[in-house]
This record gives C-alpha cells, sequence and structure tokens, in this order.
C-alpha cells in the first residue's frame, strides 16, 4: 500500500474516532411541562456546542437551537452537572393587569457548566424559557447566541425594525407592521423585534420573545439559515449625540464590542418560545407576567390605573366654544370638565407645555399649571405630562435618576400625578438601566409611568406604577397614513387583531382607541389635524375591551364625544384592569372575541379584519342568574357609513349563545351586569 493511501486511511479512521468519541460523550437532559405534553431537550458535547429543543404532543417545535453565552472573552465549557430539577407551582396577585392572580406552575431543570455559568430551563404547559446565571465575579458580557431553527420553512409573522432614528441601526420606536411571509423570505440583512410569530402545521404556532429584561439590551432576531432565527443584542453605547425626531433622541454614534457590563453575580434575561394549537389561548397568555421581576414597591395603594382625556391626537379640535383652542388654560378646563362629566380619572397635556431642552425653564406662558392642578382636584380629575427621555434625564444616561429626581420632586409636590416619557427609541443596556432607575425615581415620588418608543420588557411587574407602553403601530398611525391604489396602504383592521396576539403577549399597550370619526377602505385618508379611523365604530368601542392597558385613553377631541355621548357612556363604563379574563375564539390576523370580568361585571369585545364574520357568543362564562346586556354592534349600513352603530339591551343568561354579525373592519361590543 503506498504512503498517501496509508496516511489517508489514517487520517479516515481518526475522524472516525473523533467522531465517536464526541457522540460517546454528548450528554442529554429533558425535562417535560406540568401536564407532561412539551418537552425540552437539552444536548451538550465536548465540542462547547450546547443546544436546547422543544417538542410538544410528540411534535418538534424548536428544532436543534443553540446557545451561548461569552463572558469576560470565555464563551460556556462543557456542562458538568445538573444541579436542580423540581416542580414549581405557586401564585401571584396581579392588580393592574388582566385577571387579578397569575398561577406560575412548571418545571425546572438547572444545569451547570464549568466555568462558573449556570443554565436555568423552565417547561410550561404553553412554553418553554432559559436563562443564563452568572455565578461569578465578571465584567462584560461580550455576546450572546440565542437561536431559533425551525425544521421547515414555515410562515412566520415579522415585525421589522424600521425607519430608524438617525440612521443608527438599534435606534428605532419598536413599532412595526408585520410581513406575512415564509421564514426563507426574511431579509437577511433586516433586524426584526419580539414577539415573533412562526405558523407550523395543524394549527401549532410558536412565538419567540424575551422577558425579564433588566439591566441588559432586549433581543432583536436576525435570519439564520433558510428556516431559522438568531438572536442580535445592541452593543454597549460608546458616545452618544442629541438628535432623531425632531432632536429628541439620543442617537449612539460609536458603539462598544461587548454588549453589557456585569458587576458581580447575576442572572440575565430569559428566552422563550410560546406554543399552542389554539390561537385564542395566546390572549390570555402570563408568559410575560411569570418571567418578569417580582413587585419591587411594598405599598401600591396610590397607583391608581384609569381612563385620560388626550389633547395630541384630535389636535385640540373644540368646536363650538367661546375661546380660541390650543395649548391653553381654558382650552384644558374645558378637557378636565369633559373628564370630570365623564367620570375619567386624567387628562394628559402633551408635548408643547414645556421648553425644548428643559422640563422646568421655558414653560408655556399660555398653561397655567397651578390653576389648572387646582381646577382638576375640585373636579376629582388628576393631571400627567408629556416629557422626552432625553428631556427627563439631561442628555446623561449615567445620571438618569439624578436628573430626573428634581423634576419629579418639583411636579409631584405640585400635584402631577404621572407623566408620559417619550422617544426612548432604543433598548441597549443604558437605556433599560435607565428605565428602572426613572421608574424606581417616579415610585419614590407617586407618580405613573407611561413608556413610549419601548416596549414591555418585565419592568411592569417589577414597578406597577409603569401603567402602560406604547411600541404599537396605534392609532395616531392613521394621521399620516398615504392613500395607495383604492384604499390606505398599511391594513389597519387587521393589525387591529394580530397586535393583541404578539405585541401585547409581553405586556399592554397605548394603542390610543376611540375614534369617532370612522371609515372604509373607501373613504379613508390620513389627515393630520382631522383624524379617522379605519374600520367601524364600534370597531374602536370593542378596543376598550379587547386591548390590555392600565393606563387607556380617549383619542378623540372632548367635543366630538359629547356629540356621540351614547358611545362615550359606554366608553367610560369600561375599568382598564381586570378580575378574570376568557377568551373565546380568535384566529390571529383574522379576529377575536374576548370576555373580562371586573367585580360582578362582564365586559365582551370581538373584533374583525376588513372581513365580514358571522361568530358565535356561547355565555358559558357567565355566573348564574339573569344578566341585563348592554350591546354595541355594527349597523347594517355600516360597511358604507362605518359610523353606523346600533345599541340594544338584552337579558341573558349562561344558557345563552348569541350570533354576531361583525361588519368589514367591524367591532361588537357589550357590557353585563349581574342580577
Amino acid at each position: 500500500m503506498s504512503k498517501k493511501r496509508l496516511w489517508a486511511l489514517a487520517l479516515l479512521l481518526g475522524v472516525m474516532c473523533t467522531s465517536m468519541q464526541a457522540l460517546s460523550v454528548a450528554k442529554n437532559w429533558q425535562i417535560s411541562s406540568p401536564d407532561g405534553k412539551l418537552k425540552v431537550n437539552v444536548m451538550n458535547c465536548d465540542a462547547d456546542r450546547t443546544t436546547w429543543e422543544v417538542a410538544y404532543d410528540g411534535v418538534t417545535v424548536l428544532a436543534p437551537s443553540e446557545l451561548n453565552v461569552t463572558i469576560d472573552g470565555q464563551p460556556l465549557k462543557g456542562i458538568s452537572k445538573k444541579v436542580k430539577e423540581e416542580v414549581v407551582n405557586t401564585s401571584f396577585a396581579t392588580p393592574f393587569y388582566k385577571k387579578a392572580q397569575v398561577t406560575d406552575h412548571y418545571r425546572r431543570m438547572v444545569l451547570r457548566f464549568k466555568n462558573g455559568v449556570d443554565v436555568e430551563f423552565r417547561a410550561y404547559n404553553d412554553g418553554a424559557a432559559y436563562r443564563f446565571l452568572v455565578n461569578k465575579k465578571a465584567k462584560l458580557v461580550d455576546q450572546e447566541k440565542a437561536e431559533f431553527n425551525f425544521n421547515q420553512d414555515y410562515q412566520a409573522f415579522i415585525p421589522y425594525v424600521n425607519d430608524n432614528r438617525g440612521g443608527e441601526r438599534y435606534c428605532y420606536s419598536f413599532e412595526s407592521y408585520y410581513d406575512e411571509v415564509p421564514l426563507s423570505r426574511m431579509y437577511a440583512d433586516s433586524l426584526a423585534i419580539t414577539p415573533l410569530a412562526v405558523c407550523e402545521q395543524n394549527g401549532l404556532k410558536a412565538i419567540v420573545m424575551d422577558a425579564g429584561v433588566e439591566d441588559y439590551p432586549g433581543m432583536m432576531l436576525k435570519k439564520n439559515g433558510q428556516h431559522g432565527l438568531t438572536a442580535e443584542f445592541a452593543p454597549y453605547p460608546k458616545t452618544a449625540v442629541v438628535g432623531g425626531y425632531d432632536r429628541l433622541n439620543l442617537v449612539p454614534t460609536e458603539r462598544e464590542s461587548y454588549i453589557a457590563k456585569l458587576c458581580g453575580p447575576r442572572s440575565l434575561p430569559w428566552r422563550a418560545v410560546v406554543v399552542t394549537t389554539r390561537d385564542a389561548d395566546i390572549l390570555n397568555c402570563d408568559m410575560a407576567q411569570r418571567l418578569a421581576p417580582a413587585c419591587r414597591i411594598s405599598d401600591t395603594s396610590w397607583i391608581k390605573p384609569g381612563k385620560v382625556a388626550w389633547d395630541w391626537w384630535n389636535n385640540l379640535n373644540l368646536t363650538g366654544v367661546d375661546f380660541k383652542t390650543g395649548m391653553t388654560t381654558p382650552t384644558y378646563k374645558y378637557y378636565i370638565d369633559f373628564a370630570a362629566k365623564n367620570h375619567l380619572e386624567y387628562i394628559i397635556i402633551d408635548e408643547g407645555w414645556s421648553g425644548k431642552e428643559s422640563l422646568m425653564e421655558q414653560l408655556n406662558p399660555d398653561i397655567d399649571l397651578k390653576e389648572l392642578i387646582a381646577y382638576g382636584k375640585e373636579r376629582g380629575v388628576d393631571i400627567i405630562l408629556w416629557s422626552s427621555w432625553r428631556n427627563l434625564i439631561g442628555n446623561d444616561t449615567q445620571r438618569s435618576a439624578l436628573n430626573a429626581q428634581p423634576i419629579f420632586q418639583h411636579y409631584a409636590a405640585m400635584g402631577i400625578k404621572g407623566f408620559k416619557v417619550d422617544f426612548f427609541d432604543r433598548d441597549d443596556q443604558q437605556v433599560i438601566s435607565s428605565a428602572y432607575e426613572i421608574a424606581e425615581c417616579a415610585a419614590q415620588h407617586h407618580l405613573l409611568l407611561d413608556l413610549h418608543g419601548l416596549k414591555p420588557f418585565g419592568i411592569q411587574r417589577a414597578y406597577p406604577n409603569v401603567v402602560n407602553f406604547e411600541g404599537v403601530k396605534g392609532l395616531e398611525n392613521s394621521k399620516w397614513e398615504p392613500r395607495v391604489g383604492d384604499g390606505p396602504l398599511h391594513n389597519q383592521p387587521r393589525y387591529d387583531v394580530t397586535a393583541p396576539y404578539l405585541r401585547m403577549l409581553c405586556g399592554p399597550m397605548d394603542y390610543t382607541p376611540g375614534a369617532m370619526t370612522n371609515a372604509m377602505r373607501d373613504n379613508f385618508f390620513g389627515n393630520n389635524d382631522h383624524p379617522m379611523s379605519q374600520g367601524t365604530r364600534v370597531h374602536q368601542m370593542a378596543m376598550y375591551v379587547a386591548f390590555e392597558a392600565p393606563l387607556q385613553m380617549l383619542a378623540d377631541a372632548p367635543t366630538q364625544y359629547e356629540r356621540n355621548q351614547e358611545c362615550t357612556d359606554f366608553i367610560a363604563r369600561i375599568p382598564t384592569t381586570f378580575d378574570e379574563t376568557v377568551v373565546i375564539d380568535g384566529q390571529l390576523g383574522e379576529y377575536l372575541v374576548i370576555a373580562r370580568r371586573k367585580g360582578t361585571t362582564w365586559y365582551v369585545a370581538a373584533l374583525t379584519d376588513w372581513t365580514p364574520r358571522q361568530l358565535t357568543l356561547p355565555l358559558t362564562f357567565l355566573g348564574s342568574g339573569e344578566h341585563r346586556a348592554v350591546i354595541f354592534c355594527d349597523g347594517i349600513n355600516a360597511a358604507k357609513d362605518a359610523s353606523d352603530y346600533r345599541r340594544s339591551e338584552a337579558t341573558l343568561s349562561s344558557a345563552d349563545t348569541l350570533t354576531l354579525q361583525l361588519s368589514s373592519g367591524g367591532g361588537w361590543a357589550a357590557l353585563l351586569l349581574a342580577p
């Protein structure tokens, strides 16, 4: 035999031996959900590659997907042992949520790696999650790898990052429509935000999200092969300048090579996959609440959810009044009177009450805040002020709490009850840390927060004074929506029955519903000064039940609501937090039917996209006895005139089943009063 053949044979035997050795030392660990249907399998071998996979009812949901974290230049080493496996079954109160109590039932497994890092895995009946636990003194997280691979080219709902602030890759408002395409057609050069849904076979859905994010960047996703996703994290900002939209942002101009700084042992955020075979169940999923940090405010009795008369969307368009409207004291007195008459808890004074660069200087001379606060207090209406994040922290992320402290102290002493903090537009480690510091500082002064330019990431459970988030393609987009061909460019009613399944999965959303000028596709047009909505009047009314928002806006003008008092009376009666949620039916991107209870009263809503639908509503969720129902449904001519509706009353019981007729872009809403 020639030397060349001998070398070839030796090489082949060496490769075979190495492969056999790798196979022989590969280790598997598995846990299953409490009901046994969902299984998480973890594999690790000497090549220092660790993967996890998820199966549901014997069907692969998540194909083997690598997880890793590099800390101070060192990636994960091989797993040394399993240090814990247990079943946890507990619950916790959630007074500012869609239900009063959340059950937290899962099987937990902790695997220890050789370089001082543990990985905790959890298997729930409706999903799986893992996080890294850093057990050593460490300075930096250089990079984290989180893959989500699928075994076929499934259809996905992809919310791309676009409209970047100042052209910076990671500076974005977190407002995305959904591209509905196969995974293989995901743009390779683009980022997506989470949650992102993958539609597998036989109605099974896998929704990728992160949760419990604190002092760490949020997770974005990009294409990984032909049908997979991989995480990307904003690197730590090195320098930033004032810029972006109307110079309201702090835009990073240079970033570090690492993604996060560490200060000793700590846990990193969760990477989760929600799994369901019934779309409707997504609307009642508590994954974000379960994986969030526990409440850090010992006394929450001062936190008052409620509804808000809002000025910006309606452009302060009061009619029939004897004064010139604008950002003036008489205008806001009218808003306060309207709020008091309709039992709304708050008004917001939006951008323009303060100077461009300061919340303490060059205040609008046409607005007398002290007079308005006193006027509102006499009528039981409190005031929330707008600010940009940059104004609040004084352009210095390292001094967020110190700079916000005197502002919060000053306005809380005056009687202001909260701030709508706008234009964060980033979720790198600096911004996430800043948000927590601001929330803590606000809580010290009993101030509510509504965070814009961010989506929920767990802070809402830790600090429930954070009562809402934007990060949603809400009603404001109708103001500048262009027409293309025979209708608007974007299908807003379809978005309205997509966002509750995906964007709302991570927490409440400040969609700002309530338009009283409503239009069908053929007569809708964007108008900044006199805006309208896509879809019917009752579509807008049903949002107050369907959309989670402990702080919920009435976006239209007070005089518009006064001309439509019957609708306003109904909206005003709907609470913003609930004791129980029951999801009747739904299909992602198509429709939903949902019921929520507060005390002994049930509130029910249905929404559809542009497709007219006939839906069935069994009332089995009702308690015993007859209930008096007040019902709003699309009028018979709503397909021509979107403002057409019909109000009716009925006596109903749990034995009844209703047939709901929803117009194109329609809705249905009711309240059912217990005997």
